[in-house]
């Protein structure tokens, strides 16, 4: 419908301007949005008032003069101008019974556009390092992050689904040394483990596996080098040169290839474990780019390269410098250090940068808000490379906290267990964390009620709809015991038998379904998704219960099983959007 009006209004103003009272080039911005009092029609378009300085008119006067211009519709009713110009359009009773129609012949696909007409973006979301299993933390960004990807493809632009592993550095080495210790306690050495390593269940895991398929081949005794490390934390000396002094041990003693076979080990173990936690959790990516690829394949190496040519570089204290601070972040980065190691800001530099020659239009990264820090740096490299900084949106997705009974749920432990991702998923199940996690904006706390998610009751807004799904479901099965027929041409026939205010409330929600689609997917808010459903669902149940839809006269019964046929049709549409199951039973 909006698309419609909105031609209306673009038709008027073209007449106008051809007459002489607009200017020909003034910037069309046309907003026509839905009324917030049904009285003052269906839709309202504020164009007057924003072209009336350029047409150096009073903002009533010139709607006046657009309302005037309007061309024929088979679709408005009434046009009326209110307030200091506002466009009011009030829609014909037909017109707005056509979306039962237009839901039923459209199916699975009622809702979805070309507003994008094919533009390609990224969506990188999750991206956690693979140094141990999904958590809690990390499902929430996993559901808004599918959630944007599925709601932009829904109209129209070519969506690439990315992970991105961080499959080197520091803390993967800190992995690779946390497995080869416990590997070494299974063969039969007595040592300390580090303050700062890996010490959750998954490590024993890996180190079992490790130690099953290999024997003790990679069994140096500890008491060879462990003289010459430096103290660790508990015996009053720096954890972090400690751990680094390890890594370098254990790279000495396992020499290249046994370490990365190692390495590599931990690294694909986790791997596998997070692609098989995200894809039970109904995510499924285009890609999983490794960041080793970028210092491999040379991308690093070209990316600074790209940024000394430039002059936005310099030396001090043996490393290399981005001057990020000329770009408005709050201090220079290093790129270098003065070891001659790439920084993880360098690959981060290098992987943006291949994100946009590849050709994507827009990229969107998914971070935790944790990382709001890091926005300006990224920004800032991209604008010293000479690439377009504005195409880089940067999402940032607070941190859920679960509640159960009320009481705040401990999320990790000093011997680093934590909540995952699989058991938030065991305890209330997919459809319910992927609803929940999305339900609130990104950018708020998310206080998770693991009580509220499994409950089978009307306060749960998941249940609550999936309800009205399955109980139109029901409907149709019941109409079938009793022996009763749906005639789908005799209800689109009869559609104006719909007169009851239940009925006229539930169609308007329906027409309002696209809108909903499209402005949740530009705004990258789902959230705005599960308050519709929401809507929706209560609107069905209270026409569930103040009607009978399988009465006796048959033109009326056809036309109720039209309409809540299709109301079952957007509300599966819907759920499908945000990652949720639409039950035909509950």
């Amino acid at each position: 419908m909006k698309s419609q009006l909105t031609e209306l209004v673009t038709a008027a103003i073209r007449t106008l301007q051809g007459d002489g009272g607009l200017p020909p080039d003034i910037p069309l911005n046309i907003q026509i949005e839905r009324t917030r009092d049904p009285r003052h029609g269906d839709y309202a378009c504020n164009i007057a008032m924003m072209l009336a300085k350029p047409a150096k008119s009073k903002p009533r006067e010139l709607a006046e003069k657009l309302v005037a211009a309007l061309p024929a519709s088979g679709i408005v009713d009434r046009v009326d101008i209110a307030g200091p110009g506002f466009i009011n359009f009030t829609l014909k009773k037909q017109a707005v019974l056509s979306v039962i129609p237009a839901i039923l012949e459209a199916g699975e696909n009622y809702g979805r556009s070309n507003l994008g007409a094919g533009k390609k973006i990224q969506v990188e979301f999750v991206s956690a390092n693979p140094t141990g299993p999904l958590h809690v933390g990390h499902g929430r960004g996993a559901a808004y992050g599918a959630a944007v990807a599925d709601l932009l493809a829904a109209v129209g632009f070519e969506v690439h689904r990315e992970y991105y592993v961080n499959d080197a550095g520091r803390q993967m080495d800190i992995l690779a040394v946390s497995v080869w210790l416990r590997y070494l306690e299974l063969c039969g050495e007595e040592l300390p483990f580090p303050s700062n390593g890996y010490k959750g269940d998954y490590v024993w895991d890996i180190a079992a596996k490790l130690h099953r398929e290999n024997g003790d081949k990679f069994h140096h005794a500890w008491a060879v080098f462990a003289q010459p490390l430096p103290a660790d934390e508990a015996e009053g000396g720096d954890k972090e040169k400690y751990i680094d002094a390890v890594i370098l041990q254990a790279k000495t003693y396992l020499g290249e290839t046994d370490y990365r076979f190692i390495f590599d080990t931990g690294l694909n173990y986790i791997l596998d474990d997070i692609r098989d936690d995200l894809m039970q959790f109904g995510i499924v990516y285009e890609n999983w780019f490794s960041e080793r690829s970028l210092t491999e394949g040379g991308a690093v190496s070209r990316a600074i390269a790209r940024l000394q040519e430039s002059g936005h570089t310099y030396e001090k204290d043996g490393a290399l410098w981005f001057r990020s601070s000329d770009y408005g972040d709050e201090k220079d980065r290093v790129l270098v250090r003065d070891n001659g190691q790439a920084t993880y800001f360098a690959s981060d530099i290098a992987y943006h940068m291949d994100k946009l020659e590849r050709g994507f239009e827009r990229v969107i990264d998914v971070w935790g808000a944790d990382h709001h820090g890091y926005v300006p740096r990224v920004k800032a490299a991209l604008r010293a490379l000479g690439d377009d900084a504005d195409k880089l949106d940067v999402l940032l997705v607070q941190f859920a906290i679960l509640y159960r009974g009320g009481e705040k749920v401990q999320m990790s432990t000093r011997s680093g267990e934590f909540v995952t991702l699989r058991q938030l998923r065991k305890e209330v199940g997919s459809d319910a964390a992927r609803f929940f996690y999305v339900i609130r904006k990104c950018e708020q706390h998310l206080d998770f009620d693991l009580d509220l998610a499994k409950s089978r009751s009307n306060d749960n807004p998941m249940y609550y709809i999936q309800y009205a799904h399955a109980r139109v479901c029901s409907v149709f099965r019941q109409m079938e015991e009793k022996g009763l027929d749906y005639d789908e041409e005799t209800g689109l026939a009869n559609l104006t038998r719909l007169a009851e205010p239940h009925e006229e409330a539930i169609i308007t929600r329906l027409c309002r379904y696209p809108e909903v689609v499209e402005s949740a997917a530009l705004q990258h808010e789902p959230h705005q998704l599960a308050h519709y459903l929401r809507e929706l669902a209560n609107e069905f149940h209270t026409y569930y219960n103040a009607h009978q839809f399988l009465v006796d006269a048959g033109e009326l019964r056809h036309a109720r099983l039209s309409l809540i046929g299709a109301t079952r049709q957007v509300i599966a549409n819907g759920l499908g959007l945000l990652g949720v199951s639409a039950p035909e039973k509950m």
